[in-house]
């Protein structure tokens, strides 16, 4: 397959990230109109038909209270959090060689990404290219930054690398989109996804199957680089263009993303023993069974869903609920669970009932409102 760099977009200046951590494949929308919704607003346009990636949510402001949440949290969690970036980026290197290319999923892959890659610097002294580019649920990959991709690194392997896993749509979205990216260019990318945390069991590299708190799911954008979510809309987003994001540089202040970077990456010469004895432990790595997409779709027949994208598990979809979308309910394991605060804060600050509901393997559940 051979790709002129002339005739693909160029990344421009994004986001608050050093470009040595993060290449943005993304075009900038900051000034777009009429991009942000407000919630209620954009879920009624999402459940009448209307795709989810067509506009932004109004960034959360968080309180002050929930702010100490997040800073506690990171300071529980960092050693946690390195541990396991550095199981995965060891898995990478022993898959994937010398010739890696980090491909973070945009935005929550972002900050998981460059910390993969600093730990990969840290312990082997390889700098490995790192991209974080697009891909929607029901539209695909962008298809753009993959030629980008493939035309300045011809050799690459690329490892694509998210957050954690839910019931696994991502995960499928990445499998199809990549396999048809495949047939239709003639390439061989593997469409394999690494996380930190895999509670859906779907994810061909991960750090752990425990659905535990990954503190950077706690905030929006200032936590991942001051970047929005991702946007595919015709009104902005032409066919030789990137998807879309907009940089909140206004938020500058409030940024804590390299923050969070340097915390975790500062764990890095404390954990060799503990990634280490996990390399040891589970030499070998496992075929996804997606237990958790069959969990969901039991519980999506026990309370009469008709939709299962309104039913988002783990702790990090659970808090994606209640940032940005209309929560129903939520349903927690064990009401006790260290992994809760920061849901439990939420649910109170937005009038979300929360309940116990301990059939599951998941940390917690959001479910999202219908509005029929």
């Amino acid at each position: 397959m051979e790709l002129t760099r002339d005739r693909l977009p160029q990344p421009g200046e994004l986001g608050s990230y050093s470009k040595k951590d993060v290449v943005f494949l993304l075009k900038d929308l900051s000034h777009a109109e009429d991009l942000e919704k407000p919630t209620m607003e954009r879920e009624q346009a999402i459940q009448s038909g209307g795709h989810y990636s067509e506009m932004l949510p109004i960034e959360y402001q968080p309180s002050p209270e929930y702010l100490k949440l997040y800073y506690q949290s990171l300071e529980k969690y960092k050693e946690k959090l390195a541990s396991a970036v550095g199981f995965v980026a060891e898995k990478i290197l022993q898959a994937k060689g010398k010739n890696a290319v980090l491909v973070s999923l945009a935005r929550a892959g972002t900050p998981i990404g460059i910390l993969i890659k600093r730990y990969i610097q840290h312990r082997f002294q390889l700098d490995v290219p790192h991209y974080s580019i697009s891909i929607i649920r029901g539209r695909g990959i962008d298809e753009n930054a993959m030629k980008y991709i493939l035309a300045n690194h011809p050799d690459s392997a690329i490892q694509f690398v998210d957050g954690w896993t839910g019931k696994g749509a991502i995960t499928l979205e990445l499998k199809e989109a990549v396999l048809e990216f495949n047939k239709t260019h003639q390439t061989e990318i593997d469409w394999s996804l690494a996380v930190l945390a895999d509670p859906g069991y779907c994810a061909a590299i991960r750090g752990t199957h425990e659905d535990f708190l990954i503190p950077s799911a706690c905030l929006n954008s200032t936590v991942s680089g001051l970047v929005s979510r991702t946007v595919l809309n015709e009104k902005w987003i032409g066919p030789n263009d990137f998807h879309g994001a907009k940089y909140y540089n206004e938020l500058k202040d409030e940024d804590v993303s390299n923050h969070f970077i340097d915390t975790v990456s500062n764990e890095f010469g404390s954990i060799a023993a503990a990634v280490q004895q996990q390399l040891e432990v589970m030499p070998e790595s496992e075929a996804p069974d997606w237990r958790g997409l069959a969990e969901i779709h039991k519980m999506q027949k026990e309370f009469g869903i008709e939709n299962v994208h309104h039913i988002k598990p783990g702790v990090g979809e659970t808090t994606r609920v209640l940032l940005r979308r209309v929560p129903w309910k939520v349903l927690v394991k064990d009401m006790k669970s260290p992994e809760l605060e920061h849901i439990l804060l939420l649910a109170r600050e937005k009038g979300v009932p929360v309940e116990e509901y301990q059939d599951m393997s998941y940390t917690c559940l959001g479910l999202i409102r219908s509005l029929k």
